[in-house]
């Protein structure tokens, strides 16, 4: 087996388990399903925001910025300064900033609105977890007792067979933060 370098992948695992195919099914469904969603503004705005986060977007102003600064500056023989001043040309672009940056913000809002839902899917994943382990160990511990295995006066085992408070944990990191 070829070891990963960071020129060189890692050899993909022959087969993945059917859980995580399904669930990378699930996921691929559910953005299909949200971009579907979007309405025309919203797509509008991203295409625009995917054509102008490309290098085709770059060369196009250099190629039009340039060949204007060029004529404007008289250094394109037998084509006429047109705006000499330069005016025009910074107005133009600041017209174009303006609508640009309101097409980004518009992807970026989208965009934070899926990473809160997936923030979200996390921490109830999360917190089911947590409570799913904390009654498996409530099990084991109760399994270990019944069978007469010394596990041991561990204040940590103790600690885990007690359920989670998100509540008491964001309140923690907000008094934390408030003092820190």
């Amino acid at each position: 087996m070829a070891r990963a370098t960071p020129t060189t992948p890692p050899e993909r695992p022959d087969q993945l388990s059917t859980s995580l195919r399904r669930n990378i099914r699930a996921l691929e469904q559910r953005r299909q399903r949200e971009a579907s969603k979007a309405s025309l503004e919203e797509r509008v705005a991203q295409a625009i925001t995917n054509f102008t986060g490309s290098m085709v977007f770059v060369y196009l102003h250099l190629a039009l910025y340039g060949g204007w600064i060029l004529v404007n500056l008289g250094l394109v023989p037998g084509v006429p300064r047109f705006d000499p001043s330069f005016v025009t040309l910074a107005m133009a672009a600041s017209v174009e900033a303006i609508f640009l940056s309101t097409f980004v913000l518009i992807s970026q809002n989208r965009m934070a609105a899926a990473a809160d839902k997936r923030a979200e899917l996390d921490l109830q994943i999360g917190l089911l977890s947590e409570h799913e382990l904390t009654k498996l160990t409530r099990i084991v511990a109760a399994i270990a007792e019944h069978m007469h295995i010394e596990v041991g006066k561990d204040f940590d085992l103790e600690e885990i067979k007690r359920d989670v408070a998100p509540e008491a944990v964001l309140d923690e990191i907000e008094s934390t933060q408030k003092t820190g």
